[in-house]
């Protein structure tokens, strides 16, 4: 997955490392929304709704990352996501997001694009979603 910080997110990490004001962390846990379009780093990008074996929003699966590497500013995913039960779809991006009462935006990507039939299984790998600060 090819990823960018939301730009709030960013925003707020810049922030937050040069002491202008504080850096808030994400609520964990973090989830994997499904895109069917791209979103940008401003802009959010198309979820999947609800349908099949797929939840939308604060529904979605969620993931855990391994601490990044400091001499890649690399993070990578350290669990594994499945998802049963697709309905028939192309996805085109993911995005991460947070757990917050009002979800935030973590970062997104796009996705070698995936074509699923209703009933497929979706699985991302552990490492299968990276995300690069540096």
């Amino acid at each position: 997955m090819a990823s960018s910080l939301d730009a709030a997110r960013a925003a707020n990490l810049v922030d937050g490392v040069l002491g202008t004001s504080a850096f808030v962390a994400a609520t964990a846990p973090v989830r994997l929304r499904q895109m069917t379009a791209q979103g940008s780093a401003t802009a959010n990008g198309t979820e999947l709704a609800t349908s099949g074996g797929y939840t939308s929003g604060a529904g979605a699966p969620s993931l855990t990352f391994a601490a990044a590497s400091t001499s890649t500013g690399q993070a990578a995913s350290s669990s594994a996501v499945t998802i049963t039960s697709m309905p028939a779809t192309t996805i085109n991006a993911v995005e991460v997001w947070d757990s917050n009462a009002t979800p935030k935006r973590v970062a997104q990507g796009s996705i070698t694009a995936k074509t699923t039939a209703s009933g497929d299984t979706l699985s991302y790998a552990i490492g299968a979603v990276t995300l690069t600060v540096l």
